[in-house]
């Protein structure tokens, strides 16, 4: 058990911080359109460690004027807190807030087993609880099993390319030559170095990826799930940045890591549960296909360059391209859309995306940096031509560092669409 003395001056160093918050100069996040406060439901924010998750909560709620209290469990201080400590948390908040105190947001609470019986409690006490974390399965299976119906999960990624431009004030509307180079140049910055939001404007960006690597590794993983081979852990960490946007094969991972394929697949799928990587699913009806040929990507590309020893060659065609699916998660997610890959044979071409409500495909979606070769042109369209006709879908995008516009090739039409544009769509 924790004293309480500790807890309440842990509580109240954190309330001591958010009043200086002003919550005007923050970025606006599409997320917080999915919030919902004249409900018994809990506020369930998911997503990778330093994406904004508690920023996000105290924007919503202090621009609205809500009294809320606020407890941040990840503190070294609350380490190894146990669920009977957090009734003491409770009234450590009743003495700094009020006992009236009408809401209460829970950081990080994934590590503290059985959170979610405190949690049903206050829900019952007719208390509005938001409540974030970094890990999906600890958070989602948890929710499942013992909150049926009770919470409204939102996932929050780092900033997206509009975000990112927001925060550096980069004109996104101006149609002048050099507002149009300003935002080229915002771009490759923002594929570079990425949009978690603690990294913007730092000169030393190496150190801080280096330490966020490390702290979802630490806290999220190992902790979790007791792994003792950290070493393997890492080393599969930066393979997967290293190769992102590729196929994941399980055999080759642990030759390559010296690891049983059972260990291999465990850890990939605690990457993918700390939303560090993101797996994409083969488009088939065929479940084990689909469970054997994820491809992985990772949530921010700023993870990529800003690494200790990163040796991967520059392409820029795959930073895009792992861009656009961080963007498609987000937007498929307010839409209740799903997104595959599209890949009939070993020697076809693929289609990078595929957009499907329910089984139906809504959209067909290329990426590719360069059309300029009539080579890579002819490759990129002749893709999107053959997938329209296996899925009946007429809607066909090519995603491209080129200007925006239709064209047609065998009686379908490709909307050519500027990454740019594309990116910046609301």
């Amino acid at each position: 058990m924790i004293d309480e003395k500790i807890i309440l001056q842990v509580l109240a160093e954190q309330q001591e911080e958010i009043k200086g918050y002003k919550p005007q100069k923050w970025v606006s996040r599409k997320e917080e359109s999915l919030f919902e406060f004249d409900t018994k439901m809990a506020q369930v924010v998911i997503g990778v460690r330093r994406s904004g998750k508690s920023t996000l909560c105290h924007k919503v709620l202090l621009e609205r004027g809500i009294r809320y209290g606020y407890v941040n469990l990840d503190d070294d201080r609350l380490a190894n807190m146990e669920v009977g400590d957090l009734n003491t948390v409770l009234s450590c908040v009743y003495q700094l807030y009020g006992t009236d105190v009408p809401y209460l947001v829970l950081d990080e609470i994934q590590d503290v087993d059985g959170w979610y019986l405190f949690v049903n409690r206050l829900l019952r006490t007719e208390l509005r609880i938001f409540v974030t974390g970094s890990n999906a399965k600890l958070l989602s299976g948890e929710l499942a099993t013992h909150m049926t119906g009770r919470y409204n999960e939102i996932h929050l990624y780092p900033f997206s390319f509009s975000e990112y431009c927001q925060y550096h004030h980069i004109d996104t509307q101006g149609i002048t030559t050099k507002a149009d180079a300003e935002r080229k140049r915002a771009f490759m910055d923002f594929i570079h170095d990425g949009g978690f939001p603690e990294m913007q404007g730092l000169r030393n960006k190496r150190a801080y990826v280096q330490s966020l690597i490390e702290a979802i590794l630490r806290k999220d993983i190992q902790k979790r799930f007791k792994i003792r081979n950290i070493e393997a852990l890492r080393k599969l960490v930066h393979h997967l940045i290293n190769n992102a946007c590729q196929e994941v094969n399980h055999d080759e991972l642990s030759n390559l890591l010296g690891i049983a394929d059972k260990t291999a697949k465990k850890y990939v799928d605690y990457l993918s549960q700390a939303f560090l990587i993101q797996l994409l699913t083969k488009h088939s009806f065929k479940s084990t296909e689909r469970i054997r040929n994820q491809k992985a990507y990772i949530v921010d590309t700023g993870l990529e360059g800003n690494r200790e020893n990163a040796l991967a060659p520059e392409n820029l065609g795959w930073r895009l391209e792992n861009v656009v699916y961080i963007e498609l998660l987000r937007r498929c997610a307010h839409d209740f859309l799903d997104v595959y890959y599209h890949k009939p044979d070993s020697r076809a071409k693929e289609v990078d995306f595929v957009v499907c409500d329910k089984n139906k495909a809504v959209e067909l979606i290329q990426v590719a940096y360069e059309i300029d070769t009539q080579r890579a042109y002819d490759r990129e369209t002749s893709s999107l031509v053959k997938a329209a006709d296996t899925f009946s879908c007429s809607h066909l995008t090519l995603i491209a560092f080129s200007p925006t516009r239709d064209v047609e090739i065998e009686g379908k039409t490709i909307h050519i669409v500027s990454a740019l544009e594309w990116l910046l769509q609301k």
